[in-house]
């Protein structure tokens, strides 16, 4: 249970937040203001916000859990970041500033037709609701550990705040959020280093003795490894080049077709300040990951050098777990990703400890207005004042905003609680929406980078692309799939699959599923040149300016 000290410096902090949305209420009462913050913000704070999006619960909690339990080849991602920002600078920036728009997607009805701005706004709707369900529930999770919390109160908390601030200040007073809780974040990951240091019992240079040195099945591995620098890409582990090219091609993706970061864009009051916001992003995220991932290390070393630990936070999870009636897995008792959580719950001091939950608060909040003051912008600009009221006013206009962004707020937190103790329906879900959303960036970068692709070779572009990355995705879990349908037990669906694994048993492929997103992409952009020679249509590449929603 949290100490007065710690329940006090939490509910400060979100307290806090939903002040912000009062603050900037009176600043958001017009579309232009809950959209783009009358595009005057500067851009270290558009930067922040960019900064403070990327570090999700996700990610603030999984890394750690990552390098705990294995290396720092994940870190490898946020080395791409620099490559990704200097092309987004470069040519994204320039294109999204110079349409004046806010929806990322409208250009492609310039380019490809209806069609193309419907399927990519569909995708990105659809990955906004189960991205803040996840978020929402992966956060409650270490919360509760923390804390004893129900984890069902601790979604609707999140879900509540993050939705009223929103509601309430738009855009503005979720990027000005945004920057507090970066703050909020990155200073609890620098705590947290600390304390590990300071509990070190010979210092500082233990954790990188231990690290450098450890075991697992029986050999002597870096825990600091950034992986294999081998070339090959038919391989089950990742290596170096696998992950930074698999880090490139999604932070293309989030500088260039995202639109929580393209709306971003339209709200920096120059575009100077537009292209130094995604490099202030790009520049903070990378030490912030590795602060996460170091954590992971240091606590590894930590448990090695105080065996107490690992006992201690065993058996108080276990005792939990039992007080509310959960079945106790004795080899699942901690999981590499609750040894941070577990850390800051039975070794933390009070008040740093509420601290450090505001962090995990912050982490998970500062994606989740992103993602709904996003999704409710879409659906003004690209289907409300699109399909159904294109003369809409004001007045009209602001209430599709807030309620869409109710309504999201609403569905994402009732889907944050559905997915509570179902992991396994969120890896079926990511490889179906990697086969829908990974056509987004390669039907953006053909239409930026050929002039000469029309609407047909679009079509059969995106359509060769999908087939590509389903290929890719069922690859990736053929082997679990292909054993639970031969399972004597198997129900139904899986025995419905047993002819369709025998027939893609023959087209199976060894090739890295990380490289995903790569293969789609480029069979994306390279048949859709290919077709463009055959169906000759130039049409104009550069955004209209006819436009501003």
């Amino acid at each position: 249970m949290l100490s007065t000290i710690d329940l006090v410096i939490l509910i400060g902090y979100l307290g806090t937040m939903v002040g912000f949305g009062f603050w900037f209420a009176r600043k958001s009462s017009s579309t232009e203001e809950f959209m783009a913050a009358g595009r005057s913000l500067p851009g270290w704070a558009v930067g922040l916000s960019i900064f403070g999006t990327f570090v999700s619960s996700i990610s603030f909690l999984a890394n750690p859990g990552k390098s705990f339990g294995g290396n720092w080849s994940p870190f490898v991602f946020g080395l791409s970041l620099p490559i990704a920002a200097f092309i987004a600078t470069k040519w994204f920036v320039p294109f999204y500033r110079k349409s004046g728009e806010v929806s990322a997607y409208s250009h492609l009805e310039h380019r490809f037709g209806v069609w193309a701005r419907l399927y990519v706004g569909i995708c990105f709707l659809a990955l906004q609701i189960v991205r803040i369900g996840v978020i929402m529930m992966l956060a409650a999770t270490p919360i509760r550990l923390m804390t004893g919390w129900d984890m069902s109160t601790i979604v609707i908390v999140i879900g509540i705040l993050v939705t009223v601030y929103t509601i309430l200040g738009g855009i503005e007073a979720v990027i000005w959020t945004d920057v507090v809780q970066s703050v909020v974040l990155t200073g609890g990951a620098l705590l947290c280093i600390a304390i590990i240091i300071f509990d070190m019992p010979e210092g500082v240079g233990q954790i990188f003795e231990i690290a450098a040195n450890a075991e697992a099945d029986g050999k002597t591995i870096n825990k600091f490894s950034l992986g294999s620098f081998s070339p090959a890409v038919f391989v089950s582990t990742p290596t170096f080049w696998i992950t930074l090219l698999y880090g490139l091609f999604i932070n293309l993706n989030n500088f260039g077709i995202e639109q929580t970061t393209v709306q971003r864009y339209a709200t920096a009051k120059t575009d100077k300040d537009a292209t130094w916001s995604v490099w202030l992003g790009a520049w903070l995220f990378i030490p912030t990951s590795a602060m996460l991932f170091f954590i992971g290390t240091a606590l590894y070393s930590y448990s090695q050098a105080v065996p107490s630990f690992l006992e201690e936070a065993t058996a108080n999870i276990r005792a939990f777990d039992e007080s509310i009636g959960e079945e106790v897995d004795d080899d699942q008792v901690l999981k590499n990703d609750e040894m941070f959580p577990a850390f800051i719950a039975y070794r933390v001091p009070v008040g740093i400890k509420g601290i450090l939950i505001a962090a995990i608060f912050a982490a998970a909040m500062s994606s989740v207005d992103s993602s709904l003051n996003s999704s409710s912008t879409l659906i003004l600009t690209d289907y409300y004042k699109r399909f159904i009221n294109p003369e809409a006013d004001e007045r009209s206009s602001m209430k599709v905003l807030y309620g869409s962004t109710l309504v999201f707020g609403l569905v994402g937190t009732a889907l944050g609680l559905v997915l509570m103790g179902h992991d396994s329906i969120l890896d079926i879900w990511w490889t179906i929406a990697g086969i829908l959303s990974g056509g987004m960036l390669g039907l953006f970068l053909l239409g930026l980078i050929s002039k000469r692709v029309g609407n047909p070779a679009a079509i059969i572009a995106l359509l060769l692309g999908m087939i590509a990355l389903a290929w890719m995705a069922v690859a990736s879990v053929f082997d679990s799939l292909d054993k639970a349908a031969n399972d004597p037990n198997a129900s139904s669906p899986f025995e419905f699959m047993r002819g369709f694994l025998e027939a893609f048993r023959a087209v199976d492929t060894d090739l890295n599923g990380l490289l995903a997103i790569v293969v789609g992409t480029l069979t994306i952009v390279l048949s859709g040149m290919l077709l463009g020679l055959i169906f000759k249509k130039p049409l104009p590449l550069e955004p209209t300016n006819s436009s501003k929603t």
